[in-house]
């Protein structure tokens, strides 16, 4: 067992942000079906109270007591499926996002992305009267608009870029991420309203960041920066001092120089 959770350790360390960030998620997701599994042994309540404190809600009032799940609900699921699509997207796309922009922008695509999501989200539940019954109590979690703002960056970057799909064949990347806008769209009228309008949120903001960063605004400078102070705090610093210690033909030489300033 500890061999596993060393090997683990090692590749989260040496892995790159893309491995970093589906290590996080899967992470999370694995701790609340544990915490999950606890609760029901020994038969507490209100195991949902940790979903309740990760996701964001759609209650504005209740948002301002709880500002951390604006980052929170974009590392957070529940279901095993849920998680594995979310993770396989976030791979394929960030692993073509990184072909043509960096990790830092990786980066900021995926948490910028996530928080417009979920300000769409909050906005129509509070805005659209359809909503207007469930706006005080629902509440919102999962990755895909952050996945789906890094896909739709892809998309908007390199459009013509083909993947080879299983028992499709080649494909052009802008043809899937236009598929998963318009599948969202569609499905606004079903059960999960909320998370459809959130992916929306997280495409647009794609679109909208690359169609700006190839105009020379690059909008995720802030963070970027953000991230790079707070990186800075955690580097190790080096415990190696170095001393100089000066020659006697130093010090002769210095004698000898100040002598003459002084002629």
């Amino acid at each position: 067992m500890n061999e596993i959770l060393n090997d683990l350790k090692l590749q989260f360390k040496q892995g790159g942000l893309l491995t970093k960030l589906i290590f996080i998620n899967v992470g999370i997701f694995l701790t609340i079906q544990i915490i999950y599994s606890v609760f029901y042994l020994f038969k507490i309540p209100d195991a949902n109270l940790i979903i309740h404190w990760l996701a964001i809600p759609s209650n504005i009032i209740e948002l301002f007591c709880k500002p951390w799940t604006l980052i929170t609900y974009m590392f957070t699921h529940e279901g095993f499926f849920h998680i594995l699509f979310n993770m396989v997207v976030l791979y394929f796309s960030g692993k073509i996002f990184l072909i043509f922009l960096d990790e830092k922008k990786l980066l900021a695509t995926y948490l910028i992305g996530g928080i417009i999501g979920g300000l769409f989200f909050i906005g129509a539940y509070n805005v659209f009267p359809v909503f207007s019954e469930h706006a005080l109590f629902s509440f919102c979690i999962g990755a895909s608009a952050s996945v789906l703002a890094i896909l739709s960056a892809s998309a908007t970057y390199s459009p013509n870029y083909t993947v080879h799909l299983i028992l499709i064949g080649p494909v052009k990347l802008k043809w899937i991420a236009i598929f998963y806008f318009l599948l969202d769209i569609i499905n606004i009228k079903t059960d999960n309203p909320g998370g459809h309008i959130a992916h929306i949120g997280g495409a647009f903001w794609g679109y909208f960041y690359v169609m700006q960063y190839k105009n020379g605004n690059d909008l995720s400078r802030w963070l970027v920066n953000i991230n790079q102070k707070i990186f800075n705090l955690f580097r190790k610093k080096s415990k190696i001092k170095v001393v100089y210690k000066r020659s006697v033909s130093d010090i002769k030489y210095n004698e000898i120089k100040t002598n003459n300033q002084e002629i």
